[in-house]
């Protein structure tokens, strides 16, 4: 895994690379379902560095390696806090924070959302359109009334359901990415394409 974002370059632990003056470096080892080089995760992030972070509290929700919450943290977030159910996700991490210097900045817990309290002024969701679904009132549960959100996790023909719920309360996708994933088969969506949502208040 190699990604350039403006004045940040991600990378995994085996991967050289030659650093431009000024990039700030993060090495990620992921064992998680959208690991570093899966398209949500690319997505996730060129919308990440496309957010003004700069001392804002962001979560992470489902945040296998760190990744996300960390990038937040390298780009200027003065909290970042990420959960997930998997023990062994919240190890990795912290061993991600700890490796990039970054523990400082990143809090995390082994759980779901509603072990957390709010606000935060960004909230990432990377996490499959059926969990995606469920969480909608959670995560509006836990953003400020200035908030961005940011979700990925499913493909184009699982966002209408999704995005009536979001406009429902209030809310509207204010930048869309996609990235296609070209495998043998049709996956069972009956869509290569994967989807990011950056979502404001009306």
């Amino acid at each position: 895994m190699l990604l350039r974002l403006p004045g940040l370059l991600l990378k995994s632990p085996w991967r050289p690379c030659r650093v431009r003056p000024g990039e700030s470096v993060l090495t990620v080892r992921a064992r998680s379902s959208f690991p570093p080089g899966h398209p949500t995760t690319r997505l996730c992030l060129e919308l990440l560095a496309a957010t003004p972070l700069s001392g804002v509290r962001l979560l992470d929700v489902g945040c296998g390696s760190g990744i996300l919450a960390l990038a937040g943290a390298a780009l200027g977030a003065k909290l970042c806090v990420g959960v997930d159910i998997s023990w062994k996700a919240v190890r990795l991490s912290q061993e991600n924070a700890r490796d990039n210097h970054l523990a400082a900045t990143l809090q995390l817990a082994r759980g779901s959302t509603e072990c957390l309290k709010g606000p935060f002024q960004a909230v990432v969701a990377n996490l499959p359109a059926a969990l995606q679904l469920e969480k909608v009132a959670e995560l509006l549960r836990l953003a400020a009334p200035e908030a961005t959100l940011i979700l990925s996790g499913f493909r184009d023909t699982q966002e209408e359901d999704l995005q009536q719920l979001y406009r429902e309360s209030g809310w509207a996708v204010s930048q869309r990415r996609t990235r296609d994933e070209w495998t043998i088969e049709l996956p069972p969506e009956k869509s290569f394409t994967w989807v990011a949502w950056r979502l404001e208040r009306r």
